[in-house]
């Protein structure tokens, strides 16, 4: 239940500019993921660490993902692997879109499976 809950806090992050374009909810969801938006550092530290201890395939490595794009930040400043990761991150956040997308969906999903 914990992965599914920040698998959907992770993609609203991800999908901040998009979810104005929502009828009826849209502005209220745009709103509560700017304010999670500034905790995004350590949201994304947790959706990594919850995606390797709860990975459950598609769900686990999408957290992992949405992580690092969320936690680029921080994983910087990780001797030794912080360029490394600064790098993949970026690559990653070429995919933000499609990647909350799939966080938003299947975290939906899993909750009320």
């Amino acid at each position: 239940m914990l992965a599914e809950i920040f698998a959907i806090i992770t993609g609203l992050i991800l999908l901040t500019g998009l979810l104005g374009v929502i009828p009826a909810l849209g502005k209220h969801l745009e709103k509560l993921a700017k304010w999670l938006g500034g905790f995004q550092g350590i949201i994304g530290i947790i959706a990594i660490i919850v995606g390797i201890i709860d990975f459950s395939w598609i769900l686990g490595l999408f957290l992992i993902f949405g992580g690092i794009i969320l936690a680029v930040g921080i994983l910087m400043a990780i001797p030794a692997m912080g360029k490394y990761l600064e790098k993949l991150a970026k690559f990653l956040g070429g995919f933000q879109t499609i990647i909350g997308i799939i966080l938003l969906i299947v975290g939906i999903w899993f909750l009320i499976d």
